[in-house]
């Protein structure tokens, strides 16, 4: 069994989204003549590093994150691996070969490599059509993954989050899938249980069963 761990290390490096309130690791508490413990206050938006965005981020009466079934986030996933689409539409998206029963998708595309290179944010990363979205939503898979800061194309990250989180369909964000290859998993992701929140950070592995 190997376990394979995609989550992105949350840290004062990670890009952020535009405009958003940001990140703040500080410790509070050194050990030290005065202090028994080392002691870390983190303040930070529920969409920095890897998280996943429950219904209720674009859905107003969507499920929040503590409300959903903890079996989303784990079974069989398959990471479809697309190194030269610049979006990815309904075109490459039939070019799959889904296993038959596999209800969650994780996409590796060349975003990955953009992990720890800059902390700057790019508009142009590989994301989701809308198109794309609906075909996704048309097939009955309940989880959905994107190697940065977004699953859908910036200009389009509005309606491809309603298209998807519409239809109950998670979204797991920021992964880091460099050298994963393209198959079927196992998908552990399982996000913190922060009452009435829209999104909760998440440490997620893939186990391969070799």
């Amino acid at each position: 069994m190997k376990i394979i761990d995609i989550s992105v290390p949350v840290s004062n490096n990670l890009p952020l989204w535009p405009n958003s309130t940001g990140l703040c690791i500080k410790r509070i508490s050194k050990i030290g003549s005065k202090n028994l413990v080392n002691e870390t206050h983190i303040e930070m938006n529920a969409h920095i590093g890897t998280h996943i965005d429950a219904p209720l981020h674009f859905i107003a009466k969507g499920k929040s994150i503590d409300k959903l079934p903890l079996d989303i986030f784990m079974g069989p996933v398959f990471v479809a691996y697309l190194p030269k689409v610049k979006e990815i539409g309904v075109k490459d998206l039939e070019k799959l070969s889904i296993p038959k029963g596999v209800k969650r998708i994780l996409f590796r595309t060349s975003n990955s490599p953009l992990w720890g290179k800059t902390k700057r944010f790019k508009k142009n990363y590989v994301g989701l059509t809308e198109s794309g979205a609906s075909w996704i939503a048309k097939k009955g898979i309940k989880l959905v993954g994107m190697d940065y800061l977004s699953i859908a194309k910036f200009d389009e990250a509005a309606k491809v989050h309603q298209i998807l989180l519409g239809k109950g369909i998670c979204i797991i964000e920021s992964l880091n899938l460099t050298g994963v290859k393209s198959g079927v998993y196992e998908l552990i992701c399982l996000p913190v249980k922060i009452a009435g929140s829209e999104a909760a950070p998440t440490r997620a592995i893939l186990i391969h069963l070799s």
